[in-house]
């Protein structure tokens, strides 16, 4: 049994936690450490993605305007 084999994923389309690869990649989210980490597997990702656009949103202020955009 591999490392991977031992990881859980989450199965988004019918919401089914596995442990190891089961099915393509376009079906699972993952790898996951623990089957509960699996089960909030899209609570993570939006956190994630909150996360991501909350840093994005950051970088986009770069202060005061260039003085010929005044």
């Amino acid at each position: 049994m591999s490392v991977a084999d031992d990881k859980w994923y989450f199965n988004p389309g019918t919401g089914d936690v596995a442990q190891g690869k089961t099915g393509s990649w376009d079906t699972r989210m993952g790898p996951y450490d623990t089957r509960e980490e699996a089960a909030r597997a899209l609570e993570i990702a939006q956190a994630r993605t909150a996360a991501a656009d909350a840093a994005e949103a950051s970088e986009d202020d770069w202060g005061e305007p260039a003085s010929w955009e005044k």
